[in-house]
């Protein structure tokens, strides 16, 4: 986000002004397609969307793919409940998103590219626009760029607000005009993508990296964030914190640093209870995680996810069973239907929950909701099925006795379970008390 607040979005010559295309002219002009690909395996760049893996990597699998033609899609669809960091790279800095689609077209071998991105978001499509635009009038987009010989074109196909086209193949399907659904995997969209072409996807936050790697250099990047995690995450930090809104930090800054420090503590000097970490699709994090450092590895030895960088900070007064339903009722909204894991699933989870939160839970839905669980991470299509259950496997490890509290005590210690509230209902007239379980 070095640039969001320090141009104007809509002016191409601030975004000049500040380095903005010079390693796209750098990339054309002076180095082959192969070694920009070094260039960003060597920086250790891992893919900002949620799963991690080498940016550099998957760059040279498709830059290897045989192929009529090949694709550069930018996944701008954030879907993820609670994040807003793409949002904000594109409406602060579009051009930073043009540059680095440009340069993954000429290190793979393509010459179109698409940003798929969320109908809502109708200022970043507006500044997106105009900066196509503005590139092609002065020749930074289209046809023989710097006088490479090399030619590359933008376009941008809005979604419709399905989460599951997050899914990289889902997306794919729905940029080609059907139904927004995942794909058996293998082939990867690598090998076989758009319109069964080898395709690169990257997310936003990814490709804003890009030129700046180029500019300074993979050695310059490596010395930011951890070894294994180098460079930079955003955070979309919300919830029970006295500060809510964006924050970029180096990899592997402490969860009790963004939340102390950036955050500024607990609304109300409440006590911490919980942090959801990856948005509705990542783990629950108790406050005994509070010094977990923030980045991919980190977060996966204690079965957790970075995920996009949403941080939901909430205070003693949540129910775990109460955000446990209330996610399982979001992948049951989304699920889109295709696979039985995921479709059937989602239900059973929340069933289950809902049945705990009214107090008609017994001790062996616990083990239920693993069982589940289990069977939905091994077998549902898609990431969205895959990983639905992590706040299952992450409150029934560190939140259990809440568990416990509602099926064995009947009581819902903070009120959130009204099912589990005994409400006295006084009437003024007579001076009598009625009992009301509802």
């Amino acid at each position: 986000m070095r640039n969001c607040g320090h141009i104007d979005p809509e002016n191409i010559k601030d975004y000049i002004t500040r380095d903005g295309y010079q390693a796209l002219g750098t990339v054309v002009t002076e180095l082959k397609p192969i070694e920009v690909i070094e260039i960003i395996e060597q920086s250790g760049l891992r893919g900002r969307g949620g799963a991690g893996f080498p940016t550099g990597l998957k760059w040279k699998f498709t830059h290897q793919a045989a192929g009529k033609e090949k694709y550069v899609v930018a996944n701008a669809d954030e879907g993820e409940p609670g994040t807003s960091k793409d949002r904000l790279i594109m409406e602060g800095d579009p051009h930073s998103l043009l540059e680095a689609m440009a340069i993954a077209g000429y290190a793979i071998g393509a010459n179109t590219g698409y940003i798929y991105i969320r109908g809502e978001y109708q200022l970043a499509i507006k500044r997106l626009k105009i900066a196509i635009a503005q590139a092609k009038e002065m020749g930074l987009l289209g046809e023989n760029l710097f006088d490479s010989g090399f030619n590359f074109e933008i376009k941008i196909r809005e979604g419709a607000g399905a989460y599951v086209c997050g899914e990289e193949t889902a997306l794919l399907k729905s940029i080609e005009g059907e139904r927004g659904e995942p794909q058996v995997k293998p082939p990867y969209p690598t090998n076989e993508g758009l319109w069964g072409q080898p395709t690169l996807i990257n997310n936003v936050e990814t490709l804003a990296n890009i030129a700046v790697i180029i500019r300074e250099g993979a050695e310059w990047f490596n010395e930011i964030g951890t070894e294994g995690c180098p460079g930079t995450k955003v955070f979309t930090l919300s919830g029970d914190v006295e500060n809510e809104g964006i924050i970029e930090l180096p990899m592997g800054t402490p969860l009790r640093r963004i939340i102390e420090g950036f955050g500024g503590g607990m609304v109300d000097d409440k006590e911490f209870k919980v942090a959801q970490s990856g948005g509705s699709s990542g783990g629950c994090m108790p406050k005994e995680l509070l010094d977990t450092p923030m980045d991919y590895d980190s977060l996966a030895e204690i079965g957790m996810t970075l995920g996009s960088g949403a941080l939901l900070v909430m205070d003693e007064t949540h129910c775990i069973v109460d955000i446990a339903k209330c996610l399982m009722q979001f992948f049951k909204h989304e699920s889109c239907g295709k696979c039985v894991p995921c479709r059937e699933g989602n239900k059973r989870l929340y069933n289950r929950l809902d049945k705990i939160s009214k107090g008609e839970g017994e001790l062996e839905d616990l083990e239920r909701l693993r069982d589940l669980a289990d069977t939905m991470s091994k077998t549902a299509l898609c990431g969205l099925g895959q990983m639905a259950p992590t706040s299952i496997y992450t409150t029934l490890k560190y939140f259990k006795d809440e568990y416990l509290t509602h099926i064995e005590d009947n009581n819902c210690t903070t009120g959130s379970c009204r099912g589990l509230v005994d409400l006295e209902v006084q009437d003024k007239r007579g001076g009598k008390d009625y009992g009301n379980n509802n």
